[in-house]
């Protein structure tokens, strides 16, 4: 219920700054403004149509524009990055973590991006340009180079002293990380133990050392695995001969969980999950035209497949009303497989070890479910035409369609996989390809085969 609430109220305040905005009174729509946090303002200018945006933009203070960018869409980021020159950026960006940092440079056209490093202090400069060398789909790319790090040899007493002397410790700070002097990560040295012991004692004997850092190539989505999985804040992010590299925090591990969860919605309509839900009608148009080109080209080889037993069609008109059943449940059956292979490869359930057994079980569902429903549309068909021998040909078509539905949702997606292809935004075209195509080819090769 709160976050019903929370949503009407946001809804509430989109429609009260549109009127304030009609009725021309800026200085009451800058005082709505300063009244919402960051990503509240950040949510505004998604929530709203693009005229109110550029209004709603130019009232934002120029002390949080930065940080209210942080939390926009890839699409609107661009948008309003496009109008600044390298020095605004910077200003822009001033105080930023470096990882955000580097997700807004990564928006830039790739001249502008250099001036803005430039810019930069060498300082900043280094670390950000050492999250912009890796993926940002990893955990380089995630991960905020600002730690805080001592040996083992230093006492608790010389730690406590070391953090005092700073107004202020990184966000998320949680643990503080133990390397030696090669800076190769040795372990953690969690606060909660730091300020409950001596501090006559060495770092050594409370630190934990059996934590394993988080290697920098490591996938965004096995990253927030195991976030999931060990209920951590923040982990140490090492690379390959075990350096500190950074350290990655669960605010970082919640835009991957939801962009992942986005990305799986979007993308099996063939959407991006940055596109901006008020962009413009060509630039939208444009988007869609590719996907739905897909789509046309494989009913096209669907159609091809009708065309074949066209003489069939000509003979018994009847098998036009009943062929769309056959293939209209092999793809429901097949997006069934398909949904649950594709969810188990993300949350890591699926292995060559036991990929086998999920095969044999998806494989005995669809001929038992197979043979029910094959009775029941059998049973209905003879009901309607008095037609035995119809009836025994849906039926089989229906079993066929089903028993390849299944072998194709549970295949495909590990197929796609191993070709660098997305699963989740091809899986549901090549499946339904698949389905029409065998369901039209199993009902009317049968028909023709008894029929003629």
């Amino acid at each position: 219920m709160p976050h019903v609430k929370e949503a009407q109220i946001q809804i509430d305040r989109v429609l009260e700054l549109n009127q304030a905005i009609d009725s021309g009174s800026m200085h009451r729509v800058r005082q709505m403004i300063k009244t919402l946090p960051t990503a509240g303002i950040a949510h505004l200018l998604e929530s709203s149509p693009p005229k109110t945006r550029t209004v709603l933009w130019q009232l934002i203070d120029k002390e949080v524009e930065g940080e209210v960018i942080q939390y926009l869409n890839e699409d609107l980021q661009s948008a309003f990055l496009s109008e600044l020159n390298a020095e605004q950026v910077v200003e822009l960006t001033e105080g930023l973590e470096t990882d955000d940092l580097a997700d807004i440079l990564q928006q830039l056209p790739q001249q502008v991006a250099a001036q803005v490093l430039q810019a930069m202090d060498q300082q900043d400069r280094q670390r950000v340009e050492s999250i912009l060398s890796y993926d940002e789909d990893t955990a380089g790319g995630l991960m905020n180079t600002d730690t805080i790090t001592v040996r083992p040899r230093h006492t608790v007493e010389l730690v406590l002293r070391y953090l005092r002397r700073h107004d202020s410790i990184p966000e998320m700070t949680d643990n503080i990380h133990v390397v030696n002097r090669d800076d190769e990560f040795l372990g953690i040295l969690p606060l909660r133990d730091l300020l409950v012991s001596e501090t006559n004692i060495s770092v050594r004997k409370v630190m934990h050392s059996d934590i394993e850092a988080i290697p920098v190539g490591m996938e965004a989505t096995q990253v927030a695995q195991l976030f999931e999985q060990h209920n951590w804040v923040s982990a140490p992010v090492v690379d390959a001969e075990g350096k500190l590299l950074g350290r990655i925090t669960i605010d970082d591990i919640v835009d991957v969980i939801r962009d992942s969860g986005e990305h799986s919605l979007m993308s099996m309509a063939g959407l991006d999950e940055e596109d901006d839900t008020f962009a413009p009608v060509v630039k939208t148009a444009r988007r869609r035209a590719l996907w739905l080109g897909v789509n046309l080209m494989t009913a096209i080889v669907a159609s091809l497949v009708i065309y074949m037993f066209q003489d069939t069609l000509d003979q018994v008109v009847y098998l036009a009303v009943l062929m769309p059943i056959v293939a209209n449940m092999g793809g429901v059956a097949g997006t069934q497989t398909l949904t649950l292979v594709i969810r188990s490869l993300a949350l890591g359930h699926l292995s060559p070890a036991n990929s086998r057994w999920l095969l044999t079980r998806e494989l005995g569902v669809a001929v038992l479910n197979g043979a029910v429903w094959a009775l029941v549309i059998s049973v209905l068909t003879f009901a309607w035409y008095r037609d035995l021998q119809l009836s025994y040909i849906i039926a089989a078509a229906m079993m066929i369609n089903l028993v390849v539905a299944a072998l194709a949702g549970a295949y495909l997606p590990l197929f796609l996989k191993r070709m660098d292809i997305d699963p989740v935004l091809a899986g549901s075209v090549a499946l339904t390809t698949v389905t029409d195509s065998v369901g039209f080819f199993a009902f009317l090769g049968l028909a023709q085969l008894f029929y003629l």
